[in-house]
């Protein structure tokens, strides 16, 4: 397994571990307190935006009735949700995993529930999901999928995010960005080459976490973006920086530190209303896009930081993985019910698993975090994406290290691993670099004859992404 692991920490004695130590199991996992304190705060810095983000995203959408939600209203509750399903894994599932609304949840949420039904209603079918999801994780079912993939999928997987997350990094901070249409689909910057301060905080920044880092320092990655965030706060108030080229966070001195939470939204959920609002076929699509959207998001991603953590065995196979789907699941439904998106675990984890976090403290102290920004919103606005920005580069880069455990001579599994890789980071999806790598890995395997070699659940998950890309076809022939 790939070790993130950037300091040696000696096991305490059993007879003088403390009590914290004992639930957390901090000795066993060869880390320390203050590791796992300095992990759950990289995690959140990295994670920050998504309290901005989500609103804007979803806040900016009318549904049928031509209602839009408050952005106040849903800043709490997406931090108020994250923040509580992130400390309901640390304390459950103790993995230093990091759970908010799922980027790839809110746009089919606010793109394709939205517009045919209201938002209450939207929002019961995310309860629905987690439902769903926390069933398949109840029964085992979701476990025997997962444990049912090939290991090489599962580190192509790994690898695929950490492409992903390292793109996600770069066109934040506008290093990549969108070519026009009749050039190539993505550009160095934005008119095809680097300009403008936010980029210049980007580079200084990973430049400086990548000195510290290479030279072991303590808490290299949390002081880059610290130091990134003043640089770029200098920058700002002394430069003439258009604050759209910052993104959704303009590195600003506050102007206050409280601002008092609205849970307007809680509660604020119709289960069933939507299937007759929007009839049953497009509400059931939408019910199936979220749930198979949630099942394999999290999955790519509790093992692709999971492994980075050490957590898996040496068969590619994670312990207490259950309840790690389980309380996943359990996450959409606490996003739904608070009015936000369903949440799910953040690929971002591996920022904090980077900086050294190995367990469920790690992702109490993110929690924690998420739930005082609740209070402390004006903080939530401080960070840039262009100082967290290059955490997930670097750490996208150290994931790609997992890339040497494919047998790359061997292409019955380098072609199935390859279109996971590249597909994650291309299509902005960790669920279709996944399934383009399962029926790949289906076909060519079927085609040389090895049907035995073909785990049922592999068939069935097969034929269900094949449901899943196909999707529209099957709106068509229903008459949807």
């Amino acid at each position: 397994m790939t070790q993130v692991q950037t300091h040696s920490a000696t096991p305490e004695p059993a007879t003088g571990r403390s009590a914290l130590d004992r639930f957390f199991r901090l000795s066993a996992r060869n880390t320390t307190v203050s590791r796992e304190i300095r992990g759950g705060i990289t995690t959140f810095v990295a994670m920050a935006y998504v309290i901005l983000l989500v609103p804007l995203i979803i806040g900016g959408v009318k549904d049928i009735d031509g209602n839009s939600l408050s952005i106040a209203q849903l800043t709490t509750a997406t931090a108020f949700s994250a923040g509580l399903s992130t400390i309901l894994m640390g304390v459950v599932g103790n993995v230093p995993l990091a759970l908010a609304a799922g980027l790839g949840v809110v746009p089919v949420v606010a793109f394709q529930a939205a517009p045919y039904m209201t938002w209450p209603q939207a929002m019961g079918l995310v309860v629905l999901m987690g439902v769903v999801i926390v069933i398949l994780a109840a029964t085992g079912l979701r476990t025997m999928i997962i444990n049912a993939i090939p290991l090489s999928l599962k580190n192509a997987i790994g690898v695929g995010i950490g492409m992903f997350i390292a793109m996600i990094g770069l066109v934040s901070a506008g290093v990549v960005g969108h070519g026009a249409q009749t050039g190539p689909p993505v550009t160095l910057g934005a008119s095809g080459h680097l300009s403008g301060w936010p980029v210049v905080i980007f580079a200084v920044g990973l430049l400086l976490m990548l000195a510290l880092f290479i030279r072991k320092v303590p808490g290299a990655i949390l002081i880059s973006i610290a130091i990134a965030t003043v640089l770029a706060i200098a920058v700002n108030s002394l430069a003439k920086v258009d604050a759209k080229a910052w993104g959704p966070v303009v590195p600003e001195t506050p102007k206050g530190f409280f601002a008092a939470p609205d849970f307007g939204l809680l509660l604020n959920v119709d289960l069933i209303g939507g299937f007759a609002r929007a009839g049953g076929l497009v509400a059931g699509v939408v019910l199936f896009t979220l749930v198979l959207t949630g099942f394999f998001d999290a999955m790519g991603t509790v093992f692709g930081v999971c492994d980075e953590a050490g957590l898996l065995d040496e068969r590619g196979t994670m312990p207490g993985l259950g309840k790690v789907l389980t309380i996943d699941g359990i996450g959409q439904v606490i996003g739904g019910v608070s009015g936000g998106a369903g949440n799910t675990v953040y690929v971002e984890s591996a920022t904090g698993v980077g900086e050294g976090a190995r367990t469920g403290l790690a992702s109490v102290m993110t929690g924690g975090l998420f739930c005082l920004a609740v209070l402390f919103t004006p903080l939530a606005a401080v960070v840039p994406i262009q100082a967290a920005a290059p955490a997930l580069v670097l750490v996208g880069a150290l994931m790609m290290t997992q890339a040497r455990k494919i047998d790359w001579a061997d292409l019955e599994v380098a072609v199935p691993a390859f279109l996971t890789i590249v597909l994650m980071p291309f299509t902005y999806s960790i669920t279709n670099g996944v399934g383009a790598g399962v029926i790949a890995y289906v076909v060519i395997k079927a085609a040389r004859g090895k049907f035995r070699e073909i785990h049922w659940l592999i068939w069935v998950v097969a034929v269900v992404f094949a449901g899943y890309f196909g999707i529209s076809a099957i709106e068509l022939l229903l008459g949807g």
